[in-house]
């Protein structure tokens, strides 16, 4: 059987390898001038690979529609790709989190895993190769569609099945600009609304994050509320960071794939109040908290408010919290009444950030939204729309949160389109 894969990312490498592996002729057609480009920047450029957890996990980690890839992740699991890896001389590490890295820290060596493997089974790639369109023929005495090749810089080269891996919209200069969508719906599919998810978030109070640009909170609690419902959306322990805009990191990142999904929202959330509470010393309860503070003021009793919390605080945080409290910095510690200490420790328990939106989609790790699952047949990736047509990776309406589990569905769902 002849199959063509389009897109080079690392579910169309996948879906390519898979398939080749069971005997077919491949061609993997990539628009870009090498492979795995957004694979690259994955993990600050490490690749955080997978994830250690059982493969039930990934399903909860997994708030845009996690049980359609049941099947997907039973085909192809976390310890298969690290057995991938493995078999093309890469060995790998576990770190903080439960993520799966390679033990060189450099994704360019997970790349080079799939570029290899790809060379030893005879796939033919073909770069710089923007696909135009899909041709379909109608089965006859049937209203369903059958693929017979792609229109490709203006040439047609005919196939038996067709793979579209070419991504979502997110960090477009790595080739994910959208085109998938494009062909997927001039065949009838229906793309979902298509929003930025695991997308840092801006702030109203621009002035104090530009303050603390650059300060990362390695083990603080945060809370998402909707003050009009006065509603949790996302709670989450770990790390954050401050930007110019805003808020980053592995737990916002996180947050923002519940809040793209929270109900009515629009992306500056001009219909939503929503409010980021930040515990600064989740590992104190507010009366042990109350006790270091006290321990703190007695060593320092005769000293300026303003320069008694280098010990509890990050040098940034410390006159942005003093000014949360509205009490004096000039005033001595010894001063200091006990109402005065209760708001240090509500501040310290209740940081408040107020959210304005997210970043545009070009600065999302991943799109939510996408082809519509139930146009797909959830155990080969099949449309259910064209014969011979099949979807991977993040082309399709799933999407997880950080940690590596994006790139298992890369993985999962393009062996499992490659194989079926």
């Amino acid at each position: 059987m002849k199959v063509i894969v389009i897109g080079g990312g690392p579910a169309g490498m996948m879906a390519a390898i898979s398939s080749a592996e069971n005997g077919n002729e491949v061609i993997l057609l990539e628009k870009m001038q090498s492979l795995g480009r957004k694979l690259l920047i994955t993990g600050k450029g490490r690749c955080n690979i997978t994830s250690s957890l059982d493969m039930q996990d990934f399903i909860k980690n997994t708030p845009g529609n996690g049980m359609f890839l049941y099947s997907c992740y039973q085909n192809f699991t976390n310890q298969d790709i690290i057995k991938f890896l493995k078999q093309q001389g890469l060995e790998v590490k576990e770190e903080r989190g439960n993520r799966i890295f390679p033990i060189t820290d450099k994704s360019q060596d997970v790349l080079k895993c799939f570029t290899k493997r790809l060379k030893e089974l005879n796939v033919q790639i073909y770069y710089n190769s923007k696909v135009e369109q899909i041709i379909v023929e109608d089965i006859e005495k049937s209203n369903i569609k059958q693929v017979i090749g792609v229109k490709v810089n203006d040439k047609i080269i005919n196939a038996d099945k067709i793979i579209l891996a070419t991504g979502g919209k997110s960090y477009p200069l790595t080739g994910s600009t959208g085109d998938g969508y494009n062909l997927a719906k001039s065949l009838g599919h229906t793309i979902t609304n298509i929003k930025p998810s695991l997308v840092p978030l801006e702030s109203y109070n621009k002035e104090i994050c530009k303050e603390l640009q650059g300060l990362s909170l390695r083990n603080s609690e945060i809370k998402l509320i909707d003050l009009e419902n006065n509603k949790i959306i996302y709670e989450d322990f770990g790390e954050m960071l401050f930007t110019h805009f805003g808020v980053s990191g592995p737990t916002i990142l996180s947050s923002s794939a519940h809040l793209v999904r929270y109900k009515n929202i629009d992306e500056k959330l001009k219909n939503r109040k929503i409010l980021l509470k930040i515990d600064l010393k989740p590992a104190l309860s507010e009366e042990k908290l109350n006790d270091r503070i006290l321990r703190d003021f007695e060593q320092l009793k005769n000293k300026k408010f303003k320069n008694s919390l280098d010990k509890l605080l990050p040098q940034k945080l410390i006159p942005i919290v003093i000014s949360k409290t509205n009490i004096n910095p000039e005033k001595k510690v010894n001063e200091i009444t006990k109402e005065e200490r209760k708001k240090i420790i509500y501040v310290l328990k209740n940081f408040e950030v107020e959210i304005k939106g997210f970043r545009p989609i070009e600065e999302a790790i991943i799109t939510s939204g996408g082809i519509n699952i139930k146009e797909i047949n959830p155990k080969t990736m099949e449309s259910k729309l064209v014969k011979g047509l099949y979807f991977a990776g993040e082309i399709i309406d799933v999407d997880s949160y950080t940690g590596g589990f994006n790139l298992q569905i890369a993985y999962s769902t393009g062996y499992t389109a490659g194989k079926a």
